[in-house]
Formats: C-alpha cells, sequence, structure tokens
C-alpha cells in the first residue's frame, strides 16, 4: 500500500523539491553577489527549511532532536552515518548557526544542478576528486583551515557513499583526521540518523511513504588520550548503538 501510494506522491514531492531548487538558483547568485557570504548562506538555510518540509509531500515526518550540550562559536565536525541523499537538508538547516560545511564529491559541483551545485562551488564546501589524493587533500585542508579561522563547523559520513543495505558500514580515518589536524581542539559530536533508507527502499521512484524519518544530535566524544582510530571507532560505535541498537 505505501509502495503504491509512493508512485502517485512521488512525483509530487519531486515537483516540489524541484521547484525549490529551480527558483533558489537565482535567489542564491543574487544574494552572493550583493550580500556575500552571510546573505548568501540565509537563502541557503531557507531553501534547505523548504527542502525538508517537501518530505512531508510523501506523509513522511522530520523529527530533529538537538543537542543542548553543544557550543556554539567553535569548530565542530559533526559525525553522521549516511542513508540517503535525503540525509543532507535538515542537517543544514537545523544546524545552520554552526556554518557547517560539506566534504562532496566534486562531480556533484560540476554537474549543473540547480541550487546544489552553486552552493558546493560557493559556499565553502570541500569538493573531493576522489581520483586525485593531492587535490582531495588540498580541498580538506582549505575547509579545515576556514573552521579555524572562521569558526565554522564541518559535516563528514565517514562510510564514504550511502549505504546500499541499510546496514551501517565500518567509518574511514581519512578526512576526519586531516581536519582534527588542523583544529585539534574542534569537538566531535555524533548525528544518528534513522529513516532515510526506507524512504528510498525502492530506489529514487516510488519513494516510501508515511515514513518516520529522525536525526539526533548526540553528545560530544570525550577524545582526550585517544589516538585518531580510536576516536573514529568511537564515533562509529556511537552512532551504531543508536541506529541499530
Amino acid at each position: 500500500m505505501r509502495k503504491f501510494l509512493g508512485l502517485i506522491l512521488t512525483p509530487i514531492f519531486y515537483l516540489c523539491f524541484g521547484l525549490c531548487l529551480i527558483i533558489f538558483h537565482p535567489i542564491q547568485w543574487f544574494a552572493l553577489k550583493l550580500g556575500g557570504y552571510s546573505v548568501h548562506k540565509k537563502s541557503v538555510d531557507f531553501l534547505n527549511f523548504l527542502l525538508t518540509y517537501c518530505y512531508y509531500t510523501l506523509g513522511n515526518s522530520v523529527k530533529f532532536i538537538d543537542n543542548k550540550n553543544i557550543p556554539w562559536g567553535q569548530p565542530i565536525i559533526f559525525v553522521a552515518n549516511h542513508q540517503s541523499s535525503f540525509d543532507i537538508p535538515p542537517m543544514i538547516y537545523f544546524l545552520r548557526k554552526y556554518h557547517g560545511k560539506f566534504i562532496s564529491k566534486i562531480e556533484l559541483a560540476k554537474a549543473g544542478i540547480p541550487s546544489i551545485s552553486f552552493n558546493l562551488k560557493h559556499g565553502g564546501a570541500a569538493n573531493i576528486d576522489r581520483k586525485d589524493p593531492k587535490q582531495s587533500i588540498a580541498e580538506i585542508l582549505k575547509l579545515a583551515n576556514n573552521m579555524k579561522t572562521k569558526n565554522w563547523s564541518a559535516f563528514i559520513f565517514p562510510e564514504g557513499t550511502r549505504t546500499k543495505t541499510g546496514k551501517m558500514k565500518a567509518f574511514s580515518v581519512g578526512g576526519i583526521a586531516t581536519l582534527i589536524k588542523k583544529n585539534p581542539n574542534a569537538l566531535i559530536v555524533p548525528i544518528a540518523i534513522k529513516g532515510s533508507y526506507d524512504m528510498v527502499k525502492y530506489g529514487i521512484f516510488p519513494l516510501n511513504t508515511f515514513v518516520s524519518l529522525s536525526w539526533e544530535v548526540l553528545d560530544p566524544l570525550q577524545t582526550e588520550g585517544l589516538n585518531m582510530e580510536e576516536i573514529v571507532k568511537l564515533a562509529e560505535d556511537t552512532i551504531r548503538k543508536k541506529v541499530e541498537g
């Protein structure tokens, strides 16, 4: 029944989602040209507010559990499991005050996707070429320096790619290690995402309906005395306990 409803509601979802991207592409351009980074960011925040609430056209619900223990005004590395591309808009919107930037594939920045490619190019993301380790490290280092000088934060999915089965994959150390080396005092904050995979369990069409989606910001990790591998494993185990427990 839910799959049948998806056949009816998915076109409505994509129409709303796509219109938001198309309408906000020129808005982002004007915001950046006329107001610089701060105005551009506000346009991106509002876009992601609208994208998040497009999920309701499928009968899905969005629950974002914030955390009062997260300070503001210092670099933070938000570490999350990765269930689908729909993980992203709520993270951008609900954590907007932390100026979080993504480590993204350079192909997305070059793809010409309305709003998304523009923001990846001009919003401060680290757009990495996985076939070029030198370029990838340089991009991540640029983000790490911006975190240090501008108190930006980073969103990172250490699984590398979205899960194909709904089960979490092992976290890799690479990107986190580079960010921490430049920002040794950055907080490591896990985010547990649930339900996003269920939304795409049939693929991109039809999308699943009446799914409960949740993002939970967990307490900062206590990393004193831990090496890089231990920090990443702690983040993985903390999130896995919430997602699969």
